[in-house]
């Protein structure tokens, strides 16, 4: 239709233009005029111009419409200026190609701000980059997790670890692999997967990064403690029945037996009449007896003690003042603090900082890594334990017990939360472990640092 109307005003305005020149040409041959010729000659030159305008009018718009298209430029107007225009429809579906133009930019607009509300939301750490380094991606959850604001290149993440950097740049497509580094006093174990993709002609990789340090200790201590429970039940069921024996035989022993036989062996005066010797072994079973039963008693205390690790209870949430709580730290071992020689400080950072924990279990955590610190700084020159409360740069809190004692080798530091485990010789290998439970349940943390000969630090991270 449009081609139509357009092709009819071509040819009655050519049909015009040229009656226009065929009078021309009669008015300068046929007749001696000098003006009209002169008049008509200009509304000839008139009538080429607004056909050659009327012609291009259209390019002009179809250019001015693939501009728009080729620019993203939406923003332009086809509607027609004059009413009745051959070029009405041509503006018109030129501007309903816009219109659709606009509303599905719109939606894809739309569509990327909810991926991006999606991404940056998501508990998982996503860092996209290309084989340069250059990050074009990287959500809150990693910034958490890496400890960084603004990061435009993989590199910059070797201030937080070298061997993070490392695994980034040489883990392939649908490798998982575990990377472990050590950051402000936290062990971090890191689970990172990767893929790729291409896009715009630029190969990107995609990867996640999971800390599953907290997840490994949980699923550990719970292996723990239910071996430990099984052990406690078998053990105990053994030793139970060994004790109430031995007791029993005991007790029996001393109806036969005469009353100065029990201490010096004698055998004395019996109803009926026994030999020297049967005194002595009598005496000898019975005291065999008596270790038997002291001994299977010690040992089912010592199994008691080890049921603790599998029965931490819930923790009874206070609000409580962290110098309060370092203050009645310190009243409780200062005794200890002066025969021992040893300069204990305690500093609060802001002095008001509070926490909410069960204060009874925190305190018998801080008692625990106070007895450790004890031990470990004997022998030394100038012992001295520091507690430390602070905020952290992410602003959760922390509780610090430093020392300079003797410290603990790098392979063991580790080790030590291990129930059972112990680098003491009076150690039982309960405390550390039974610490770190207290802080699980109040989804907290507890790790340790240390350079052997110079200072060792356990971090309580709330």
């Amino acid at each position: 239709m449009v081609l139509k109307r357009f092709s009819v005003v071509v040819i009655i305005r050519t049909v015009i233009l040229c009656l226009s020149v065929f009078l021309l040409i009669y008015l300068l041959t046929g007749t001696s005029f000098v003006a009209t010729p002169f008049i008509v000659a200009l509304l000839v030159i008139g009538q080429i111009y607004l056909l050659i305008q009327y012609v291009q009018k259209t390019n002009r718009e179809l250019a001015r419409f693939f501009d728009s298209i080729r620019y993203s430029d939406f923003s332009q107007s086809f509607r027609p200026t004059v009413k009745g225009s051959s070029f009405e429809e041509l503006n018109n579906a030129l501007a309903q190609v816009i219109e659709q133009f606009r509303k599905t930019r719109g939606e894809k607009e739309e569509q990327y701000r909810y991926l991006q509300i999606v991404v940056q939301h998501v508990g998982v750490g996503l860092m996209a980059f290309t084989d340069d380094g250059k990050i074009e991606l990287i959500n809150t959850a990693a910034k958490k997790l890496l400890r960084v604001n603004n990061v435009q290149n993989v590199s910059e993440l070797g201030a937080t670890s070298a061997p993070l950097v490392k695994a980034l740049d040489g883990i392939k497509a649908g490798e998982n692999l575990l990377v472990k580094y050590v950051s402000d006093n936290e062990l971090f174990q890191l689970s990172i997967y990767a893929t790729e993709f291409k896009m715009q002609g630029n190969q990107y990789k995609l990867v996640s990064l999971a800390n599953i340090q907290n997840e490994l200790e949980e699923r550990e201590m719970q292996a723990w403690q239910n071996l430990i429970r099984v052990l406690t039940h078998e053990i105990m069921n053994s030793v139970t029945p060994i004790i109430s024996l031995s007791s029993t035989a005991s007790s029996l022993l001393e109806g036969i037996m005469p009353e100065g036989g029990r201490d010096n062996g004698d055998a004395g005066v019996l109803k009926t009449e026994r030999s020297e010797k049967a005194a002595d072994s009598l005496n000898d079973v019975k005291g065999a007896l008596d270790t038997i039963s002291k001994r299977s008693l010690g040992l089912l205390h010592f199994v008691d003690d080890y049921r603790n690790l599998t029965r931490i209870p819930t923790p009874n949430f206070q609000t409580v003042k962290m110098a309060e709580l370092f203050d009645r730290i310190q009243k409780l071992f200062a005794d200890r603090f002066q025969n021992w020689g040893i300069n204990c400080s305690a500093v609060v950072s802001p002095p008001e900082l509070e926490l909410t924990v069960d204060p009874d279990l925190v305190e018998q955590v801080l008692i625990n890594l106070i007895m450790n610190s004890i031990g470990a700084v004997s022998g030394a020159a100038h012992p001295e334990i520091r507690l430390t409360a602070r905020t952290d740069n992410r602003g959760g809190t922390l509780i610090q017990v430093a020392d300079n004692g003797h410290g603990i080798p790098e392979e063991l530091q580790e080790k030590i939360f291990i129930p059972f485990f112990t680098t003491r010789k009076d150690g039982s290998g309960v405390g550390l472990s039974l610490s770190r439970q207290i802080m699980r349940a109040h989804k907290g943390s507890l790790t340790v640092s240390s350079l052997p000969g110079q200072e060792t630090i356990f971090t309580l991270r709330f």
